[in-house]
């Protein structure tokens, strides 16, 4: 084999190691996972810290 197709080949090897690895599409994925979830927190806290200064306003303006 020449020099030339072993560099060739070990090139193409190289480039299909690239492609069916799937760290970085589990990185991004867990990424986007992360921010779903941080996303779905800070809205719920937004709504329930409302709705408890409301009933926190409530009681205070009872008592």
């Amino acid at each position: 084999m020449s020099t030339l197709m072993i560099h060739t080949l070990a090139f193409i090897a190289g480039v299909k190691d690239r492609f069916s690895s799937e760290k970085g599409a589990t990185a991004v994925e867990y990424g986007l996972l992360v921010a779903l979830i941080a996303a779905v927190i800070v809205a719920v806290v937004a709504t329930l810290g409302t709705q408890i200064n409301s009933a926190f306003q409530t009681i205070s303006s009872r008592l």
